[in-house]
C-alpha cells in the first residue's frame, strides 16, 4: 500500500477547495411584486441574501419483501423546501417584495388569491463561485414561492447586530450546470435536469 503525503493531497484539492462564503443568489419575482425599481431590488438580493444552500437530491425507497429479505428499489423523487437568510436594509426592500409576493398567493384579509400558477411561481439561482468570483456551478430552483417569511425579532438587548430574517420557499424541481453557464428551466444538454434518453 502506497504512502499518501501532503503533496498528493494538495494535487487532488485543486484551487484550494470550494469556500461556503463564495456564492451568489439571484431571485426573480412575479409580476406585481415590485415597483419601477425592479433591477435595483434584484441586484440588492445578490448582496443582501447572506445565507442559502445548494439543494439536496432525494429519491424515495420502495421495499419489496421476498422470503424474509427486502429488495430496495427506487421510489419517487421529492424536493425539499429551500431556505435563505436575508439582511434587512433600512428600506425593507426585499421584505416588502416578499410580503407582496405572499399577498398575491393569498390575501391577508380575504380568502382570495392568485388563480394561475404563473402569477406566483418564480425561479431562483444559486451560483457557487471560486475565490476569483468566477462561477463553478449553478443551481436553478424552478417554480419557487415563499411559504414562510420569518419574523424579525425586536429587543432592547440586541446590540452590535443588524436585523436579518429567513424565507422558506417551496420548490417544484431544480436543474444544475457546471462552469459559467446558468442551467435554465430544462437544464443543459446532458446536465442535471435535462431530459434523459433511455436506451431500450
Amino acid at each position: 500500500m502506497s504512502q499518501a503525503c501532503i503533496d498528493q493531497f494538495k494535487a487532488q484539492l485543486a484551487g484550494g477547495g470550494v469556500r461556503p462564503t463564495m456564492f451568489q443568489v439571484e431571485l426573480t419575482f412575479p409580476e406585481g411584486t415590485m415597483s419601477e425599481a425592479e433591477d435595483l431590488t434584484v441586484s440588492k438580493g445578490i448582496f443582501l441574501i447572506k445565507a442559502a444552500s445548494l439543494p439536496p437530491s432525494n429519491v424515495g425507497t420502495i421495499e419489496v419483501p421476498f422470503r424474509g429479505r427486502k429488495l430496495k428499489v427506487s421510489g419517487d423523487r421529492t424536493f425539499d423546501p429551500w431556505e435563505i437568510t436575508v439582511v434587512n436594509d433600512v428600506n425593507f426592500s426585499l421584505r416588502t417584495v416578499f410580503e407582496k409576493w405572499s399577498e398575491i398567493i393569498q390575501n391577508h384579509r380575504c380568502a382570495n388569491g392568485a388563480a394561475r400558477l404563473d402569477r406566483y411561481f418564480a425561479t431562483a439561482l444559486v451560483r457557487q463561485l471560486d475565490r476569483d468570483g468566477k462561477k463553478l456551478r449553478s443551481y436553478q430552483m424552478n417554480g419557487v414561492w415563499p411559504s414562510n417569511i420569518a419574523e424579525i425579532g425586536l429587543d432592547f438587548d440586541s446590540t452590535d447586530t443588524i436585523e436579518e430574517y429567513g424565507v422558506t420557499f417551496n420548490v417544484q424541481w431544480w436543474t444544475a450546470a457546471p462552469g459559467d453557464k446558468d442551467p435554465g428551466v430544462n437544464g443543459p444538454p446532458g446536465g442535471i435536469g435535462s431530459p434523459l434518453v433511455i436506451d431500450s
